[in-house]
């Protein structure tokens, strides 16, 4: 069915997932994933996160990422509900892969080649969950981000 004129402007902004420790999670998405940062919104009781990739061919100002954040799509969003960090109680955050709370499977990125990106990964002792060569299909992989959630590595080109 074609777009009509009522949803001709839509697209798909970001996607939120919870986080236990903003400081670590900020740091896999940004040092190992390779996303910017985009704002931080801080409100009483939780702080938001808004992370991207920068494909604008230049740094990007404070301004531009932030004017950026409702305007363009592959956003994630991080939910830190302050004090998870530091509760020796806090279980995490269901992933969405087990029971109970299955539902939710995983986020993706593509790569120009995965085993490349998979021997990164590696070296920078990233928990993987499924590996190239595991399975029948061999030409991806799942990583594992700091709260367990799964993150799908496919190439920039594939069919299935």
């Amino acid at each position: 069915m074609p777009r009509t004129a009522e949803t001709s402007s839509f697209s798909f902004n970001h996607t939120m997932i919870r986080v236990k420790d903003p400081k670590v999670s900020l740091a896999f998405y940004q040092d190992i994933i390779g996303m910017d940062l985009l704002s931080v919104k801080k409100f009483d009781d939780f702080t938001l996160y808004f992370l991207a990739f920068n494909h604008a061919g230049k740094e990007l100002t404070t301004e531009e990422k932030e004017a950026s954040r409702f305007s363009r799509e592959g956003v994630l969003e991080l939910t830190h509900n302050h004090g998870t960090e530091t509760d020796a109680n806090f279980q995490g955050y269901a992933s969405g892969n087990t029971e109970p709370g299955k539902g939710f499977g995983h986020i993706a990125i593509t790569v120009d080649d995965v085993e490349k990106a998979c021997e990164r990964f590696d070296q920078l002792g990233v928990q993987f969950k499924k590996r190239p060569t595991d399975g029948k299909m061999r030409h991806i992989a799942f990583i594992l981000d700091p709260d367990g959630y799964w993150i799908e590595v496919v190439p920039n080109r594939m069919k299935l």
